[in-house]
């Protein structure tokens, strides 16, 4: 299967829209991604509707994390390390994490992703980008 256009060469943060942890996680990113590697859609979106659709992804649950870089998808904690490992600064050292199994690291983010709103709080409506990041958003 070829990679939508959206892909193309940038890797695509579908998160969720309206939880406030997972929008303060997309502006911590753009922060330390200097070179506009990561595009951003919410998935409550349109665009990650079709994204979910084309790469046979449930659309159900709504409370995980999915990087999607060419024809590879990564959810829950495998997205997180992805994307820490491609900031700048001392972020990719978090990638360590990788050699915890994933039903462990997948369990702790379930545990976070179940209470997000509770511990973090929720939005009526989905994160509005600025007009200084805009461009990162599809």
């Amino acid at each position: 299967m070829g990679a939508p256009a959206e892909v193309g060469t940038h890797d695509i943060i579908l998160f969720d829209g309206v939880c406030n942890f997972c929008s303060a996680s997309v502006r911590f990113i753009i922060k330390r991604d200097p070179h506009g590697r990561f595009k951003f859609a919410s998935l409550q979106s349109a665009v990650a509707e079709r994204l979910l659709k084309d790469y046979g992804i449930p659309s159900s649950d709504l409370s995980t994390i999915i990087l999607i870089q060419n024809t590879t998808v990564f959810q829950q904690s495998d997205a997180v390390l992805e994307i820490v490992k491609r900031l700048r600064l001392v972020w990719p050292v978090l990638y360590i994490f990788k050699i915890v199994p994933r039903f462990i690291r997948d369990a702790v983010y379930s545990a976070i992703a179940k209470r997000r709103y509770k511990l973090f709080g929720k939005k009526d409506v989905c994160m509005i980008p600025t007009d200084d990041n805009k461009a990162r958003f599809l």
